[in-house]
Order: C-alpha cells, then sequence, then structure tokens
C-alpha cells in the first residue's frame, strides 16, 4: 500500500512538471540526414510538398494534408491525413543525402524511426514513409507519385485482418542493372496500434553487419539479416533449372501403381447398401400416426372487419402442432444404421511401382545472373528525399517526429524528447485501468521511467541529509543567534565569568572553626527544646478550649410537676 502511495506521488509529480513546463521541440543530438518535428503550421508549402502527378490508372492525389495538434499536448503538432478513401502523396527533399558507403562502418547505423497516430481505427490503408532513391534528375515533389523509385519503404499497413510492418528494399542488381523489391519476414505483436487511439514510435535500425531490426514504442518485433530473412534473397543462387530441359517420355514418376495380379473376391458385393434400416428399432407409445404436424391455430379469431364476400372464407392461420413438438406424430419409419456388409466399390490394392524413376526435376545449369554481394547494406541506393504516398479508408492519421540517423542512441534521445513523454501523458489519460496500474503498466514497457522517478526521489532526500550534515560553524553560530542556542563558546565564556565572581579564600585557625560549629550545635538544641515545650502548652490550651465547647453545648435537665 506503501509502495503505491508513493508511486501514486511520483505520477503526480510528473504530471505537475509536465504542467509546468512548457512544451519543448526535441533537439538534435547528434548527426541526422532529416530531422522533421513538425515545428509550426507552415510546414506544408516550406518544407513539405503536395503532389500534383497522377498514379499510373490517371486517378489524382487529391487526398488533403493539415499540420494539426495533437490531444496529448496541443502544442504539439504533426501532420494529419484529412481524407478518406483518397490518394495522398506529400514529400520533403533532404539537405543532406544518405549514401550507404558512407556507413558501412561499425560505429554507424542507419535508422528510420517516426510517430504514427491512428486517431480513428484503422480500417484499410497504408502509414508507411518511401525514403526516395537518388535519380538523374533533382528530386521534385510535385512529381513525386506512386511509380517514383524509393529505396527504402518502411512503416505500418493494415487491410481487414491482415496487418504488417513494411520492410521492403529496392535492391538494384550489379550485372543486370534491374531493380527488385526484397521484403523482410512479417512482424509479430505490434496490431493493437490501429486501435488504441495513441501515439506509437515505429523504428527500423539496419546496422553495418546486415542484420536489422524494427521496434514498436521501442520494443523489438521483428529481427533477420538481409543476407538470409529477404524474399526473394538479394543474393541469388548459384544455379538455376535449365528452361531448356524437359521431362522425358517414358519418365515414370508414379511411386504407386494398382496390383496388376489382385482381383476382386467372390463375396464382394458392390451393390450392398451403406445403410439398412434398424430391425431392432420399436416405436415410442406416445407416438401419434394420425396427428398432422401443422393445424390450424385455435386461438385465431376472424378479424371484425373481415368481409367474406370481398375478402373471401376466412381460415384460421396454420401454426405447429403443439403435440408433435418432440416430433412423433406422422407416419412411423424404422431409423437407418451403417449397414455392416457395405463394402463398396471394389479397387486392387496399390504396390511399389517397379518402373517408378523418381521425381522429376530438370536439369541445374551455372546462373548467368549469380553475384554474391556480401555487404548489401552498403549497396543500398542513396536517399535523397523522404515520402508519403498512401491511400486510405481512415482519416485523421497523424506523422510527427520523423527521423533519419546513422545511430539508435540519436534517435533515442529525439524519442526522449518527444514520444516517451507523450505516451506517458496517453497511457495514463487512457479510461479503464486505474492511474496506478496503467503507470506500472507503462513502467513495465518502459523501465527508464524507474530511473527518472528514482532520481526524483533520491536526490532531494540525499541533498537533505548532505546538507545538514556539513552545516559550517558560521551557520550554527547564525543559528544560534536567532534560537538562542547554547554552543561551546557560550559554555566556556559562562565557566570563566563564574570564575571571576567567586571570592579569595583566606587561611582561618581550625580550633577556632571547631569551637564555633560546637556553639553553634549547642544553641540550635535549646532553640529546639524551646520549640517543643512551646507545642506542649499549645496542646494544652486547646484541648481546655475544646472541653468548653463541649459543655456549652450540653442542654440543661429541669423537673416539672404534672397538672392535677
Amino acid at each position: 500500500m506503501l509502495g503505491k502511495l508513493i508511486i501514486a506521488l511520483l505520477v503526480a509529480t510528473v504530471f505537475t512538471q509536465e504542467e509546468e513546463e512548457p512544451f519543448k521541440l526535441p533537439t538534435l543530438k547528434g548527426n541526422a540526414f532529416f530531422a522533421e518535428p513538425f515545428a509550426n503550421t507552415e510546414s506544408i508549402g516550406s518544407i513539405w510538398g503536395l503532389s500534383s502527378s497522377a498514379k499510373g490508372d490517371g486517378s489524382r492525389f487529391d487526398g488533403r494534408w493539415a499540420v494539426e495538434a495533437n490531444s496529448a499536448n496541443t502544442a504539439d503538432l504533426g501532420l494529419v491525413v484529412k481524407d478518406k478513401a483518397k490518394h495522398h502523396a506529400i514529400s520533403a527533399k533532404m539537405n543532406k543525402k544518405v549514401d550507404f558507403t558512407d556507413l558501412n562502418d561499425s560505429q554507424k547505423q542507419f535508422v528510420v524511426q517516426y510517430e504514427v497516430k491512428y486517431q480513428d481505427s484503422m480500417e484499410c490503408g497504408g502509414s508507411y514513409l518511401k525514403l526516395v532513391a537518388e535519380a538523374d534528375e533533382d528530386f521534385s515533389s510535385d512529381s513525386f507519385n506512386d511509380k517514383t523509385l524509393y529505396s527504402v519503404m518502411f512503416g505500418p499497413d493494415k487491410c481487414g485482418l491482415e496487418s504488417r510492418i513494411h520492410f521492403i528494399v529496392n535492391y538494384k542488381n550489379p550485372i543486370t542493372g534491374t531493380v527488385e523489391e526484397k521484403h523482410a519476414k512479417a512482424s509479430s505483436d505490434f496490431k493493437e496500434i490501429f486501435t488504441d487511439g495513441k501515439s506509437h514510435l515505429i523504428t527500423l535500425v539496419v546496422d553495418y553487419d546486415n542484420s536489422f531490426e524494427i521496434l514498436v514504442d521501442q520494443v523489438s518485433v521483428n529481427k533477420g539479416s538481409l543476407l538470409s530473412d529477404m524474399t526473394p534473397p538479394i543474393n541469388p543462387p548459384s544455379e538455376i533449372d535449365d528452361p531448356t530441359d524437359s521431362k522425358p517420355a517414358d519418365w515414370d514418376d508414379k511411386e504407386k501403381i494398382p496390383d496388376p495380379m489382385a482381383t476382386k473376391p467372390e463375396d464382394w458385393d458392390e451393390d450392398a447398401p451403406k445403410l439398412i434400416d434398424d430391425e431392432d428399432a420399436v416405436k415410442p407409445d406416445d407416438w401419434l400416426d394420425d396427428e398432422p404436424e401443422q393445424v390450424a391455430d385455435p386461438e385465431a379469431v376472424k378479424p371484425e372487419d373481415w368481409d367474406d364476400e370481398e375478402d373471401g372464407e376466412w381460415e384460421a392461420p396454420i401454426i405447429e402442432n403443439p403435440k408433435c413438438e418432440t416430433g412423433n406424430c406422422g407416419p412411423w419409419v424404422r431409423p437407418q444404421i451403417p449397414n455392416p456388409e457395405y463394402k463398396g466399390r471394389w479397387a486392387p490394392p496399390l504396390i511399389d511401382n517397379p518402373n517408378y524413376s523418381g521425381v522429376w526435376a530438370p536439369r541445374k545449369i551455372p546462373n548467368p545472373g549469380f553475384f554474391e554481394d556480401k555487404t548489401p547494406f552498403a549497396s543500398f541506393l542513396p536517399i535523397t528525399a523522404v515520402g508519403i504516398e498512401m491511400w486510405t479508408m481512415t482519416k485523421d492519421i497523424m506523422f510527427d517526429n520523423i527521423i533519419l540517423t546513422d545511430s539508435k542512441a540519436t534517435a533515442d534521445e529525439w524519442a526522449a524528447e518527444s514520444w516517451n513523454k507523450k505516451a506517458l501523458i496517453e497511457k495514463l489519460a487512457s479510461p479503464g485501468e486505474s492511474v496506478i496500474e496503467q503507470f506500472l503498466t507503462y513502467a513495465g514497457e518502459n523501465p527508464w521511467i524507474w530511473v527518472l522517478l528514482a532520481g526524483a526521489f533520491l536526490v532531494p532526500v540525499f541533498l537533505y541529509f548532505y546538507c545538514s550534515g556539513s552545516a559550517s560553524p558560521i551557520d550554527e553560530a547564525a543559528e544560534a543567534k536567532k534560537t538562542d542556542k547554547v554552543t561551546a563558546d557560550d559554555e566556556e565564556k559562562e565557566e570563566k565569568e563564574e570564575d571571576e565572581d567567586m571570592p579569595d579564600l583566606e587561611e582561618v585557625d581550625e580550633d577556632a572553626v571547631e569551637e564555633e560549629a560546637a556553639e553553634e550545635a549547642a544553641e540550635e538544641v535549646a532553640e529546639e527544646a524551646a520549640a517543643e515545650e512551646e507545642n506542649k502548652e499549645e496542646e494544652v490550651e486547646e484541648v481546655k478550649e475544646e472541653d468548653e465547647k463541649k459543655e456549652e453545648a450540653t442542654p440543661v435537665k429541669r423537673r416539672t410537676r404534672k397538672a392535677d
């Protein structure tokens, strides 16, 4: 109980600090190729440009975009999809391109991270980023469309019961020069992000060693390798099927064949029925052979306004016969049971095929397009722009705090100043669980919060004891002046004054002292005796006074003469 109380106080402290502290945009603490916190409503037009192009099928990108406030903090803005059932396209050119040959270093990574919030429950549509590949011509948002070549596509997608987090690489074959999409394996444990109405942090980390990891709210949902977990694989097989090879005409690929020596047994009856009447069945005693299964409703009444001439002869509506509720009416028929003599159509048993040639497969030949890229991470196409091209049946999808960097630590620090605070506010504000339960759930998912709370609680305690135990002499003197507290200096001063007031002792005669003491003792004895004598006299006087009072109080008895 005490632990929960402490946590509640700490949570209240966090909220108080959050309310007092004005909203601040996240600050970049490291290298970034692109960092977009959507600082103001003018982002569209200054940083982000709308597409005026058309899709391959001729449909226009007529979906609207807006920069609006997040419900968790009205000062925090994000990019919002405003229409459903429409195509949307918006993009931003990067000031610094991503060249993956420069990232092929043990100290560097490629990290894509952004927030997405489905303010309405997601029905069908995408919410992914397309990282546009470098092209011969300068990138223009005006011409950005679904056919624009991207290097990496990353983010959630959902339609109906199917959902996934895309990680697709457009890989360029170093021999043929053709570009082919390579898809990562499916992610898991993230589907609640589409329906809970909260801001979610979506992160992709690709390392120089060709490993990758996808995280949702800083929790891993997918891990793999570019060399083994992409479909189709980045590196093609060294051999392929010979396209000119074909199966020989005499190739027998039947492993089993009917036994040619088998014959049908003489007692095999192919005409025997599968089911027969149960001869042991007996008609139930309550069976009503002549009772119809349907009867006229005996409670029905002919309407008063019924006219036989115009409406015809009235008949009561037909209802199920209440006597036949258990199905015990009509002609009784024996139930059927499986026929023990039934064997079905006879067929010869199967035996091993003596001419079986095995499973045929075309012969293998060296793959003319074979190559082996041991560092596909360094072979990613350079990135020059960030785009969002999507179709959705859900409006008000919010994007925020997009960052492309070469360090996971930089992305984490960016999130610590943005998503972490936002997620805590949304978690504690959600209905259902109590504040304590919501906080404990959030802390379980984000252990770093315990460090923050421990620091907020322990640091003031430490400072209090530290300052109390190391007070300076000047502070003690000042405190003594305020409270009249006795200090060590005051005690020394008092002792010194007592010594000064004490008179000096003179030498005296010891015999004279003894005589004087004896005289004083005799006087004391005499005084005590005199006092004792006075006490006795006073007691006698008191006794006499008491006796006199008694006599005065006693009534005098008189004798009287009776009347004659």
